[in-house]
């Protein structure tokens, strides 16, 4: 069987941290700013990691 090609999109929008954990960017903060608090739109700006129940999936895509 031929190995598996590493998704390239996926790969451009999660980063591995030393750790072999998946690090992303929250969305929802392009348009429709108006509609959330302030609060909501700092929070947005952090990144974040790949919750535990999407790891083996998403890891999974990057295995090339």
């Amino acid at each position: 069987m031929p190995k598996m090609k590493t998704k390239k999109t996926f790969a451009k929008r999660v980063k591995v941290t030393g750790t072999g954990k998946l690090k992303r960017h929250h969305n929802f903060t392009s348009h429709f700013a108006a509609n959330k608090t302030h609060k909501q739109k700092v929070q947005l700006r952090k990144a974040d990691l790949v919750s535990k129940s999407d790891y083996k999936k998403n890891k999974a895509l990057l295995q090339g």
